[in-house]
């Protein structure tokens, strides 16, 4: 009887915490430590200057099937995945969150963005990887390649706005729309050859573990995108 009372009782506190924080643990799990997972088997093989396997057919795949009009396309969404539509929406995003005295979305917003970009910076002169160089691309970058500035960037805001929108009716809409973004930024770095798809892979995982533990700190006992 003891023993029986001993279980129920940890079933009970169990069930208690999950009903209680169960949003929390999906958003550690799913967000945090899986991404974190991800990252850091990716990081590992990078750091050893292992091959990855998928990179190159991946690339090359992209080579194959190029021509004019996914030359068009993909270089849209390449640069409107950082410099000229990602840097100013975020900045557009903090500054309004701030307008409407949402001090604790705006530094949600601010503290993601902003650390994504900086941890982006600190990571590519960590691992110091090379471009890819299977070809000339058309729009070359001279910097370093690992993790994805671009991955990094497009997944932090979506993440932000998903996360913003999650009380409201508009919130599958969202996520519909930034699932579609993030993945054409992504497959145009390396339609355009200037990043492998492991970059790719890690720029999102970063950007997942990054802002969603943002979230979780500053938002702590809240529910996600509650009023603040």
């Amino acid at each position: 009887m003891p023993d029986w009372n001993w279980r129920h009782e940890a079933a009970t506190a169990c069930g208690a915490i999950a009903r209680r924080h169960g949003w929390k643990l999906v958003l550690l799990f799913a967000g945090v430590l899986l991404p974190m997972w991800a990252f850091m088997e990716l990081a590992d093989e990078v750091h050893e200057a292992e091959t990855i396997p998928f990179d190159e057919p991946l690339l090359r795949f992209a080579q194959a099937v190029a021509h004019d009009g996914f030359d068009r396309v993909f270089l849209f969404f390449s640069q409107i995945g950082y410099a000229w539509g990602v840097v100013p929406v975020d900045i557009a995003l903090v500054v309004g969150l701030a307008a409407f005295r949402r001090w604790r979305d705006a530094a949600f917003a601010a503290i993601s963005t902003g650390g994504s970009a900086l941890l982006n910076i600190a990571t590519k002169q960590l691992f110091a990887r090379d471009r890819p160089t299977l070809w000339e691309s058309i729009a070359p970058e001279t910097s370093y390649s690992f993790p994805s500035g671009h991955a990094m960037g497009s997944m932090t805001l979506a993440l932000v706005l998903v996360l913003l929108a999650w009380p409201t009716r508009a919130r599958w809409w969202v996520a519909a729309a930034m699932a579609v973004f993030v993945a054409m930024v992504g497959l145009s770095r390396v339609y355009l050859g200037v990043h492998y798809p492991s970059d790719i892979l890690a720029g999102w995982a970063a950007a997942a573990i990054w802002t969603v533990g943002a979230h979780l700190l500053v938002h702590r006992g809240a529910a996600p995108g509650a009023r603040s």
